[in-house]
């Protein structure tokens, strides 16, 4: 086996002779796909010329199996690719000519893609990729499609075609930029006639295509040609004396890992309410020693400027970054608020300019104008997307881009796409019409939803609710750990998401875990900045933490106890709210704010005074937030009657008691679940509705608060309490 230094060996043959020809392929395409030096997220695709009995003749006929639209090759099944009949692609040259013939050529090779289905094998619903042609024409049963950084640095480059013959001799072939379609699919058919010992061909700008007859010989051809490439560039940067030399070596020097944290948190929620400006953005930050690399390097405002080359690099992080021309060393945190302000609308300005200049009568309506990358030197990058699995995949593909082009200045001089090219790759109608596909956004979606008491009971439940709507859910706990379950809980029901960049709470899924006392300043203010860390900002808060202390058979509390009980359930609920404020302003952005009061609040009855009263105060808290985060935030509460099942307000020894003083019958011996019950159902018969309250009944309440189903309420408390006549309004 040859010996590789830039990717990852990983082909098993007791595994792929256990499969059958899908199989293979699907075994082939996740090892190509689990490297991210070979592939990127959702890049590259791969296919086998496989003979299939044909199920209404039953003859045994050709059948390309191809990665579909959509999907990643690392975690790609069955499922994700499509099988047509390769005699009936083969067919439909005849059938693009006549199309040309007689009209637009752009036209007919969007034509074509609708063709596709019409050579569908066996009915697969799977949507066929737009490279279905390239596998199709190419002469090889096996054939893989890839877009390596290595490789992309010397498409990227201006004497692409020299280099590829330098490096690779007469073993690839060269085509130049093309947009993926049918006529690139004959162009490659074409080469690979007049070459017939070529096995690859590098895609000007964009990746490389490679085959074989063999499966397993298609794979390490494929590895083989990048490591060369890989080996090839390293060997550039060793004559040049190493990679202090990358980007034209360094500008500024990097913050200190302390510093940086502080400025992230410090600005980033400013960042995001100005990206925010059309529609609500997650982010990721990194700031790991590649990307300072770039950052911090002389080069790196020319290279961004460039823009990225490969159209998958671009249709995740536009056409360019926002690249801030900041001086860590001698300018401060204000001078660089002031300028990610001035670039933003600058780069709004240019994206405006670049949709103007380059669009065509039928071009789709200008999308989102903000950047959905910032470099700033000496802190890092940070990008956006819709949620955090696309910010994370956005952050990787502008590593990609800075990868190409550190090879791509090693060997020669980074290029980039020219730019109406690159308009129509980003607003092809094709592209327009798998948008339009996207299942719609969850209501909850592009929100950062903080549950604080999420470790247990109604906190739990409502964590669980609001994620289910698509929020971002932040698990808070004075109990770290029980926070870290829920979020554990969330990322199981709903994936931690896809794309790998930075580290820790950057590198987070769509929930996490983090330990906060509500009644410590300092305690609330770490966490506030761990959420803005992990996501660039929150939208709400929702306080479910609470305490209820009960009093002794005199019917009065210690006095630590009701300065905890309104330290916990007032204060709190206060210093959160004041210490949010902070970001919320910085934000710019709507939010709201939820706190937990109850029914107690209104009720006056013997032996609950300290929580009765701080309940009552928490009340009045809510319309005096209401007015002070105006017109910002809006303010309400939720007061829960008596929740038993669920709550950690009610251990074994509470039940008990509360059984024994309402003459409930029960025996020491029963099951906890069984003494629950009974609490539960005579709580149940004093109200109206004669049934039990839930944790799940409160989270529904905060679900409507946070959502913009009640759009216009502040300053209201919701009750939710079965109808509890003695809590009504008075």
């Amino acid at each position: 086996m040859p010996t590789y230094n830039f990717v990852n060996y990983l082909w098993d043959d007791a595994k792929a002779a256990s499969l059958d020809p899908v199989g293979r392929l699907i075994y082939r395409s996740n090892i190509l796909g689990s490297d991210q030096r070979i592939t990127n997220t959702g890049g590259g695709n791969t296919s086998s010329k496989i003979s299939e009995k044909d199920p209404l003749t039953g003859a045994e006929t050709p059948v390309l199996w191809v990665k579909g639209s959509g999907g990643d090759l690392r975690t790609s099944t069955r499922e994700n690719f499509s099988s047509l009949y390769q005699t009936k692609l083969l067919g439909l040259q005849k059938l693009y000519a006549a199309r040309k013939d007689h009209g637009l050529k752009s036209q007919a090779e969007d034509d074509m893609v609708g063709m596709f289905t019409h050579a569908t094998f066996n009915l697969n619903p799977r949507p066929t990729s737009i490279d279905t042609t390239l596998h199709s024409f190419l002469p090889g049963i096996h054939v893989d499609h890839m877009h390596p950084n290595a490789i992309i640095a010397i498409a990227a480059s201006a004497r692409c075609e020299k280099l590829t013959k330098e490096i690779f001799g007469s073993d690839m072939a060269y085509v130049k930029w093309m947009r993926p379609g049918f006529e690139l699919g004959l162009a490659m058919q074409e080469i690979a006639k007049k070459h017939p010992k070529t096995r690859a061909i590098m895609m000007g700008q964009h990746g490389f295509i490679s085959w074989a007859n063999d499966d397993k010989q298609c794979y390490t051809d494929t590895l083989g040609f990048i490591e060369k490439a890989a080996a090839y560039i390293e060997g550039k940067y060793a004559e040049k004396g190493g990679d202090r030399t990358a980007f034209g070596g360094a500008k500024y020097v990097s913050l200190s890992p302390e510093k940086r944290r502080e400025n992230f948190a410090t600005i980033l929620p400013a960042l995001r309410g100005l990206v925010s400006s059309e529609k609500r953005f997650i982010g990721t930050v990194q700031d790991d020693e590649k990307i300072l690399r770039f950052v911090n390097s002389k080069d790196a405002a020319r290279l961004a400027e460039l823009g990225t080359s490969c159209p998958d690099h671009f249709l995740r992080t536009k056409i360019k970054p926002l690249y801030v021309n900041w001086n860590p060393q001698t300018e401060d945190l204000p001078t660089l608020r002031e300028k990610l302000a001035a670039g933003i609308e600058r780069y709004r300005k240019d994206y405006a300019a670049y949709y103007a200049k380059c669009k065509h009568a039928n071009s789709p309506a200008m999308r989102d104008a903000n950047p959905t990358v910032v470099l700033i030197p000496g802190l890092g990058m940070i990008a956006w997307g819709k949620d955090k699995s696309e910010s994370r995949v956005t952050a990787e593909f502008y590593n990609c881009a800075v990868e190409v082009m550190r090879g791509a200045e090693a060997i020669d001089k980074y290029i980039a796409l020219p730019q109406q090219e690159a308009f129509d790759i980003e607003y092809w109608l094709l592209e327009e019409a798998k948008l339009k596909r996207m299942p719609a956004e969850k209501e909850l979606a592009r929100q950062v939803v903080i549950v604080i008491g999420a470790g247990s009971g109604i906190g739990k439940e409502t964590a669980h609710r609001l994620g289910k709507e698509g929020a971002h859910i932040v698990c808070v706990d004075l109990n770290e750990a029980a926070a870290q379950e829920t979020a554990n809980e969330l990322l199981a029901k709903y994936g931690a998401g896809i794309g790998v960049a930075g580290s820790g709470l950057s590198n987070c899924g769509p929930a996490i875990g983090l330990g906060a006392n509500i009644t410590d300043r300092a305690s609330i203010r770490r966490m506030l900045d761990d959420v803005a860390i992990a996501y660039g900002g929150f939208d709400s808060i929702c306080v479910t933490a609470g305490i209820f202390v009960p009093s002794n058979t005199t019917g009065h509390i210690p006095d630590d106890k009701w300065g905890v009980t309104f330290a916990i359930n007032v204060t709190g609920a206060y210093l959160v709210g004041d210490e949010a404020a902070k970001t919320w302003k910085k934000q710019g952005l709507r939010g709201n704010l939820v706190l937990t009061t109850s029914a107690n609040a209104v009720v006056p009855k013997k032996g609950s005074v300290a929580y009765d009263c701080s309940k009552a105060a928490a009340n009045h808290l809510v319309r005096e937030l209401a007015i002070e985060l105006a017109p910002l935030v809006r303010v309400n509460g939720v007061a829960p009657a008596t929740v038993v099942k669920g709550s950690a307000m009610f251990p074994r020894d509470r039940v008990i008691g509360s059984l024994a003083k309402y003459n409930i019958p029960y025996t020491e011996k029963e099951e906890t679940e069984s003494l629950v019950a009974k609490l539960a159902q005579f709580y149940a018969e004093r109200t109206l509705t004669k049934s039990p309250i839930t944790p799940a009944d409160q989270a529904e309440a905060y679900f409507l608060l946070v959502s913009q189903r009640l759009s216009k309420t502040t300053g209201q408390v919701i009750t939710v309490d079965g109808g509890l006549h003695e809590a009504f309004l008075r």
